[in-house]
């Protein structure tokens, strides 16, 4: 079992928001997490941490010591990774969130080779359309598509999103294309609550469209399966509907308007201080799966501008 100083247990229960959070990722009992810490205390004649049964909270003193020893420990952990250039770092258990329908199409099948080159690492990815909260909900990291200016987080880009308004071919054979924007209020409009109103930008500006589909869901995936049924018209991804696009099973209608390409592919992390080493060689695996060109682009320029 590695030897654990108190200052890493110290920052690791910080980091994950609870004793027994930290205990399972440095492999270590909530009591001999609670004992160090304890020494630590003692040793310093000062309260840390405000404990309960529930959650933890740092007093003054240790969000002042904290904030003094992730620096310290980040040099540590980047000093010693320069020497040893081993991967032993990069170890327990990873906790990710990631939207529903990204997670199990550009994720999951890419599990395994990532398991496989860190045996030390286990992931539990946990997939859902909400924004978790990462420090209270315990997550390391999360993925996530949105436009993140304003984010009080650490965001890294790991590939650009385009969205584009769709339809399969036979809704609109039956509704017919319309050929302005003005002319979306006629049809089937699809989308979840929190989609609606789409954003897009276009030859005109930026315009807002509230969807007026007779379909109402909580679910990014019963729309997906709508627009290629024909129930009509919807504002989906290309990494999400790439290969129907690709294959005649949609058709981008009013390729000149898209939404915002503000919004990206982020990973994002509580603190750029101290980051597990668990942490960085996930989101360099999966910038490595995506990048500025993702596969799920590949062709599509070509396809749409012919349309």
């Amino acid at each position: 079992m590695p030897d654990f100083t108190e200052m890493e247990i110290f920052a690791r229960v910080v980091a994950a928001g609870s004793l027994s959070a930290a205990g399972r990722e440095l492999g270590l009992s909530p009591a001999v997490v609670s004992k160090r810490l304890k020494r630590l205390e003692d040793r310093l004649g000062t309260r840390l941490l405000q404990r309960t049964t529930r959650q933890i909270a740092l007093t003054e003193a240790g969000r002042g010591f904290h904030d003094r020893i992730v620096a310290i420990l980040a040099s540590i952990e980047e000093a010693e990774a320069f020497a040893s250039r081993r991967s032993e770092l990069a170890r327990g258990v990873l906790k990710v969130s990631a939207p529903t329908s990204f997670g199990r199409l550009h994720v999951a099948p890419h599990m395994l080779a990532f398991l496989e080159a860190y045996p030390d690492i286990t992931v539990n990815l946990v997939l859902s359309d909400d924004f978790v909260d990462l420090v209270r909900d315990g997550f390391d990291m999360a993925i996530r598509i949105a436009e993140l200016a304003d984010s009080t987080l650490v965001a890294r880009r790991l590939a650009p999103n385009h969205r584009m308004l769709c339809a399969a071919p036979a809704y609109l054979e039956r509704h017919g294309t319309p050929r302005s924007i003005a002319e979306l209020h006629r049809h089937a409009l699809l989308a979840t609550a929190s989609q609606d109103p789409w954003r897009l930008e276009g030859p005109d500006g930026a315009m807002t469209i509230h969807a007026s589909g007779r379909l109402r869901t909580n679910s990014n995936e019963v729309v997906r399966e709508a627009v290629l049924a024909g129930a009509g018209i919807a504002l989906r991804s290309t990494w999400d509907v790439g290969p129907e696009l690709r294959s005649g099973r949609l058709r981008v209608v009013l390729p000149a308007w898209r939404a915002s390409n503000r919004v990206a592919v982020h990973a994002v992390y509580p603190s750029r201080r101290y980051l597990p080493g668990k942490v960085r060689v996930f989101i360099d695996y999966l910038a490595g799966l995506y990048g500025e060109n993702p596969a799920w682009d590949e062709g599509l320029d070509d396809l749409i501008a012919a349309e």
